[in-house]
C-alpha cells in the first residue's frame, strides 16, 4: 500500500533545490542500462515540478548536469544530450501552460549549438510566466560559478570601473548565474549520498539540508513533503541566538 501523502500545513520554503541522484543505482537494481535511470529520472522531474507548484514552492532549483558529469563516458554523456534534447522539446510547451518560467544555468557554451538554442527558446517562451521558477543547474559548477563572479569583479576592479572596497557580498551576488533569485531554504538531496557536490555553494550558506535515501527515479510529492515538513521542524537562526533581538 502506498503511503498517505503528508498533509503540509506549516511553512512552505520559498526556494527549494534539488541535486537528483540515484539514476544509475536505480538502473542496476532492475538490471537496465544506465540511461534507463536517467529517462525515468525525467518523470520524478515532472512530478515534483507539479507537486511543488501545487505545494505553493516559488522557485525550484534542479542540479540536472554537474561541470564535472562531462568527465563521464562519452556513450553516457550522449545519451544524456539526447534525452535533454527530448525533453527541451516535448515538456517546454507543457511547462509554459502550467505557468512555469524556466531558466538555465551554467557553462551553456559547451552545449552543441541545438541544445544551446533550445534552452534559449525555453527561456524566452517561458520568461513572463511567474506561477513557478524552475532553474536547471546545467554544466553547472560552484566552483566555477564564483570563480566567474570574482574574475568579473576584478576586470572591473582593473579597468578602473569599481573600487574593491566598494565590493560587498550584495555586489558579488550580482554577478552570480543565479542573481535575482532568493537563496534556497531546503537544499534536498536523494539516494542517500551526504554531501552539497559543488551544488550553489553560496547561495546554500544557510540552507537547511534533507538527505533523503529514496533513488531520484522513485522521488515524488510524497518525498517532497516529507523533506518540507522536516524544514518545519528546524529552527532557522542564520548565525544568531534562538530567541534573541
Amino acid at each position: 500500500m502506498m503511503p498517505k501523502p503528508t498533509q503540509v500545513t506549516a511553512t512552505v520554503p520559498t526556494h527549494v533545490a534539488i541535486i537528483m541522484d540515484g539514476n544509475g543505482r536505480w538502473a542496476q537494481a532492475r538490471g537496465l542500462p544506465r540511461t534507463a535511470g536517467h529517462r525515468q529520472g525525467a518523470e520524478a522531474v515532472r512530478r515534483t515540478l507539479i507537486g511543488a507548484g501545487d505545494l505553493g514552492v516559488r522557485y525550484l532549483t534542479l542540479f540536472g548536469f554537474s561541470a564535472e558529469n562531462w568527465r563521464r563516458p562519452e556513450t553516457e554523456v550522449s545519451a544524456l544530450m539526447g534525452l535533454l534534447r527530448v525533453y527541451l522539446r516535448s515538456e517546454i510547451a507543457e511547462l509554459h501552460s502550467k505557468g512555469a518560467r524556466v531558466r538555465v544555468i551554467g557553462d551553456t557554451a559547451r552545449f552543441a549549438p541545438d541544445i544551446a538554442a533550445l534552452i534559449h527558446q525555453a527561456e524566452e517562451l517561458t520568461r513572463d510566466n511567474t506561477r513557478i521558477n524552475l532553474t536547471i543547474a546545467l554544466s553547472y559548477g560552484g566552483r566555477q560559478e564564483i570563480t566567474a563572479a570574482a574574475r568579473t569583479l576584478a576586470q572591473e576592479a582593473r579597468a578602473g570601473r569599481l573600487d574593491p572596497g566598494a565590493i560587498t557580498e550584495a555586489l558579488f551576488e550580482t554577478c552570480l548565474t543565479t542573481a535575482g533569485m532568493p537563496d534556497p531554504d531546503l537544499l534536498i538531496r536523494t539516494s542517500g549520498e551526504k554531501r552539497i557536490s559543488n551544488f550553489l555553494l553560496w547561495q546554500c550558506a544557510y540552507a537547511e539540508l534533507f538527505f533523503s535515501d529514496t533513488l531520484w527515479p522513485d522521488f515524488d510529492r510524497h518525498h517532497l513533503e516529507e523533506a518540507i515538513a522536516e524544514f518545519n521542524r528546524r529552527q532557522r537562526r542564520f548565525g544568531a541566538v534562538a530567541g534573541a533581538r
